[in-house]
């Protein structure tokens, strides 16, 4: 659950640099969290939260 509100919270401020640089439309993020959403409720959600636990533990067993 830490890992999800985390990646969350990175996405939403990756979300409002691009909206304030103007690369990113409010279209096109509208499009992207429909997506998601979506994602969300298919088949794939697990794979796609195994796949991002797994990059976490990865990232968090490197020890600089």
């Amino acid at each position: 659950m830490a890992i999800s509100i985390s990646i969350v919270l990175l996405l939403l401020v990756l979300a409002v640099i691009f909206l304030r640089n103007g690369g990113l439309k409010m279209s096109h993020a509208f499009v992207c969290a429909l997506l998601g959403f979506y994602l969300a409720s298919t088949s794939m959600a697990p794979t796609i939260q195994e796949g991002i636990a797994a990059t976490a533990n990865v990232v968090g067993s490197l020890r600089p």
